[in-house]
């Protein structure tokens, strides 16, 4: 099958460079924009400014049409393979399928983009999300080292790692509607967690996609580093426990987010309308509500959503990506339905007070950055356990619903009356939360700066990938 070639008017000057990374996230916008962001921050990083590293970036035929437009740097070129998994758009309705898809059938694909890549500049890495077990077998074929992104929490990693202790202590399978609360403290770095705080793959949703994740963690030590998506300082413990657990260097060097990109000028999306509206707003007033683009809730309880943040009477900004005109006429005036933002920008916007999350590790960590505390209202996999740290060990945020592990439907009057509470600027206990996410907002930008621990972890990735030019 041939590959379709996409910027390439410089190819022949960017040949001409040492250190060639091959970098393949997994096809899902959870994945694909950390390693972008990633990929950006190492674009600047080599010898030169980055004039030493030329960046492939590949993606399905699909996702070239999704991102082949966006900006990034000259050293930066995309390649596609073909579309041989499902679209995006149907990836939830069938997340075992496409999962399927995506361990079977890129693998032949992949290997012969690098075979014409390898004729343009000798690969120097292969820099691959962590379920693309195909990057590290084609790696170990062509002797090609390996270096593989984590875009999930250091805990849920340490889950998965050490899954065969579940089994040694009878809490695989469980049934949570009797064990749900009880807690274990056996799993490395994770002092103790709840079994309904486990990612939803252990305990019924999604479970049949856990041998292909096992598979995953069976490959990931025959890479040669683990690189995560997070800063060392949000899971220090768990971080620590993986370095000591894991053949190979670990480096966190998040939040890998498009934080670079708040320094450009702002004049055009400041005439966004949304924009526009939240500079109306008072300061720290408004509830901003994002529930991801993967999976979502029930129409029934989107319409509870809806009723609660009218019965609040707190300005918010919700992205529903779809159903937008009708959630708007049923949560009031208050604020506003849209389907999309930049949600960054949003968050660091003066009059934002509080997210309202799935949970997501992006939106977790974007959240961090920006100071802002979450209310928590996890849907999948991964999810929960990060609903746990942020409003448990973290304790930067709320649960919106006590009964994690259920799909009980939380009723319009809870919503507001936990909405009102949560924006409340009065409440002693909004503002220790409040001082907290402060707190780690500051930990996060300084891990971020020259000398910091995400920079310095970076900048040592860096030393080690252009030694194997």
């Amino acid at each position: 099958m041939d590959c379709i070639e996409v910027d390439t008017s410089k190819t022949d000057e960017l040949c001409q460079r040492k250190c060639h990374v091959v970098a393949m996230p997994y096809p899902g916008r959870g994945h694909v924009n950390p390693m972008m962001n990633l990929c950006k921050l190492l674009a600047s990083r080599g010898n030169d400014g980055g004039d030493d590293i030329l960046i492939t970036f590949v993606v399905t035929e699909e996702w070239l049409n999704f991102i082949g437009s966006d900006p990034k740097p000259a050293n930066i070129q995309f390649r596609s393979i073909p579309n041989v998994i499902p679209s995006e758009s149907g990836r939830a309705s069938n997340f075992a399928g496409f999962i399927e898809a995506v361990m079977t059938k890129m693998d032949g694909p992949f290997e012969q983009l690098l075979d014409q890549l390898e004729l343009e500049t000798p690969v120097t890495v292969i820099l691959a999300d962590t379920f693309l077990i195909c990057a590290v077998k084609v790696g170990s074929r062509r002797n090609i080292p390996v270096a593989s992104l984590w875009t999930q929490s250091p805990s849920v990693f340490s889950v998965f790692y050490h899954f065969d202790l579940l089994i040694q202590n009878g809490h695989f399978p469980a049934d949570l509607s009797v064990r749900g609360r009880e807690r274990i403290n056996y799993i490395p770095g994770i002092s103790s967690i709840c079994l309904e705080d486990l990612p939803t793959i252990f305990n019924g949703q999604g479970r049949e996609v856990l041998g292909r994740v096992l598979e995953v963690f069976s490959w990931v030590t025959k890479a040669q580093c683990l690189l995560l998506t997070s800063f060392y300082d949000l899971d220090i413990q768990c971080t620590d426990a993986l370095s000591s657990a894991l053949p190979f260097p670990v480096y966190a060097v998040g939040p890998t987010i498009p934080h670079m990109t708040l320094k450009d000028d702002t004049s055009n999306s400041s005439n966004v309308d949304y924009m526009k509206w939240l500079d109306s707003q008072s300061k720290g007033s408004v509830l901003y509500v994002s529930l991801g683009s993967f999976l979502s809730v029930s129409s029934a309880q989107m319409d509870e959503i809806a009723a609660g943040l009218h019965d609040s009477e707190v300005p918010f900004l919700w992205i529903a990506r779809q159903d937008t005109s009708r959630l708007q006429a049923a949560s009031g005036d208050k604020g506003l339905v849209i389907p999309w933002c930049d949600q960054l920008r949003v968050l660091c916007h003066s009059s934002i007070g509080g997210f309202w999350s799935h949970c997501g590790l992006n939106s977790t960590l974007e959240s961090v950055f920006a100071g802002i505390p979450m209310l928590t209202f996890p849907i999948f996999w991964d999810q929960m356990p990060n609903s746990k740290l942020i409003a448990e060990d973290l304790r930067i945020g709320w649960r919106v619903k006590s009964e994690v592990s259920t799909n009980k439907l939380l009723k319009r009057e809870d919503i507001a009356k936990t909405v009102q509470s949560f924006l409340d600027s009065n409440g002693e206990e909004t503002k220790e939360m409040r001082r907290k996410a402060r707190e780690l907002q500051s930990v996060c930008q300084r891990a971020i700066e020259e000398g910091g621990t995400s920079k310095t972890n970076l900048d040592a990735f860096v030393r080690d990938i252009l030694q194997y030019s």
